[in-house]
């Protein structure tokens, strides 16, 4: 088998034409064919510096291997053709890589690869590329979470109607729903470092025993395989492995749960800013950018779009993240299958994870608020929203079971005859015995009853301020109980 060593154009490229939501994003490149075949020459080249360093391969071979490792050297194309002939893509590429190496220096070229095995390379390179893209998220990630602290300090008090059950519940805060998607993110933030600060190299040779570089190395004592896992990780600036992975494959289930931990926590904002943007709701709108968001037949919409592919990414990982935990189950000491399945999800994982990552921020940073809109969707129920405050003042001074029957009535009455819950109430004798029409109207204001709402997005983002604003947090009614 010939591998060609000069470039050859190809027209199949994979541009992101049914992936919008991580197309022309910086994860992209950073996962490519392109950016792996790197990542295996930083493998290939990293294995032979440790080598070299613990002087079991010459530094002048190291030298030479190092200078002519040039991704630029190699047909990308033809070893991807090459790679089903073997079932992996770096048989192919270890020739490549020798020829390129034996051209310069023939006696160098002896050294490449020396012990290794092709799952040693390309676990090591898919672990640098993790590493790549997770930085790349990361920034990201920050961007988001400069953004939702922003958001939750300028909102921490502006009213809008909570929903349940997509209905009206009670009252609460936008800064306080900024302030629980700054707790997802945040979550994903942790999850994500605990995940780079652990990728491992995979040093383990033919079966997990190492004993190619052993045996390669002439015997050079017990604690061998020990300092050369420990040198590898030093030159990749990855983990040692306590052991060999090839079929232990943690590192890749925690790569697919990461990810579908983050595309979630960003779908559950996506959707929470589809609901808020629609046209009846109109509480938040995403960046205005020209041309964005339009339709093919309606020229009046302006669809919300960023949060569109953010949901799209959601509801994808975690099903290519469950394919990655469905190849632990790696028969014996190698795996003829469930190692190669993994490739495809596990970059679509990234790239979803690294397009849903930048586009939150983008959709973050230019989200409009329209908190005119929020009070008057407060008031579309005409008090009702606040129900349950009213009923929790009565139940003192009528008891738990008659106040919430009032109330019950009082607002299938106020919903039939199209009118406020103050004006029903003000006609009840039960609730005029014991409230000022003044108290009431202030216990149906729902910007007073959004609870501890503030203070929740004070400590979400760190302020530590004690909410003192009786405007914002209620109004004390008189103790009536003995009238």
């Amino acid at each position: 088998m010939t591998i060609p060593l000069s470039p050859e154009p190809s027209s199949f490229v994979d541009s992101g034409l049914l992936s919008p939501v991580r197309a022309g994003t910086p994860v992209e490149a950073a996962v490519s064919d392109e950016a792996w075949l790197s990542a295996m020459v930083e493998a290939e080249t990293a294995l032979v510096r440790a080598q070299a360093r613990l002087g079991t391969v010459p530094e002048s071979a190291a030298r030479a291997i190092v200078d002519a490792a040039d991704p630029e050297r190699l047909d990308l194309v033809a070893l991807a053709h090459a790679a089903r002939e073997t079932a992996n893509p770096v048989v192919g590429f270890v020739k490549a890589l020798t020829a390129v190496v034996a051209a310069r220096d023939p006696a160098a070229a002896e050294y490449v690869h020396r012990g290794s095995t092709s799952q040693d390379i390309l676990d090591t390179a898919t672990m640098l590329i993790v590493r790549r893209a997770a930085g790349l998220v990361r920034a990201d990630l920050d961007r988001c979470v400069a953004a939702l602290e922003r958001l939750a300090r300028t909102h921490r008090a502006t009213p809008m109607a909570g929903r349940t059950l997509t209905l009206h519940a009670v009252p609460t805060t936008f800064g306080l729903k900024a302030a629980g998607w700054l707790q997802l993110v945040t979550d994903a933030r942790r999850r994500l470092d605990e995940l780079a600060a652990s990728l491992p190299v995979e040093l383990g040779g033919a079966a997990g025993t190492l004993a190619g570089y052993l045996e390669h190395a002439g015997g050079p004592g017990d604690d061998y395989a020990d300092r050369l896992v420990e040198a590898y990780a030093r030159e990749t600036g990855l983990a040692p492995a306590a052991l060999p992975w090839h079929v232990l494959r943690t590192p890749i289930a925690d790569t697919g749960a990461v990810c579908a931990y983050l595309t979630s926590a960003l779908g559950k904002i996506a959707v929470d800013v589809q609901s808020m943007a629609r046209t009846e709701v109109g509480e938040v709108t995403e960046p205005a950018v020209a041309g964005r968001g339009a339709s093919s037949a309606m020229p009046h919409k302006r669809n919300p779009v960023l949060a569109t592919l953010m949901r799209s990414a959601a509801l994808q990982v975690p099903q290519l993240a469950a394919v990655l935990y469905g190849t632990m189950l790696a028969e014996d000491e190698r795996s003829g299958g469930a190692w190669h399945a993994e490739w495809g999800p596990l970059r679509e994982c990234l790239r979803l994870a690294g397009g849903s990552a930048h586009t939150a921020a983008e959709l973050l940073e230019g989200l409009t608020v329209d908190a005119g809109r929020m009070r008057a969707n407060l008031d579309l129920t005409g008090g009702q929203i606040v129900s349950e405050r009213i009923a929790a003042v009565l139940t003192p001074l009528l008891g738990k079971a008659e106040a919430r029957a009032l109330l019950t009535r009082a607002s299938h009455e106020a919903a039939d005859r199209g009118t406020g819950l103050a004006e029903v109430l003000a006609a009840a004798d039960e609730v005029t015995r014991h409230l000022t029409a003044a108290e009431l109207e202030a216990l149906l204001d729902p910007a007073r009853y959004v609870g501890a709402a503030p203070g929740l997005v004070d400590r979400a983002v760190g302020t530590g301020t004690v909410v003192r604003d009786t405007a914002v947090l209620g109004t004390s009614v008189p103790d009536r109980s003995a009238a």
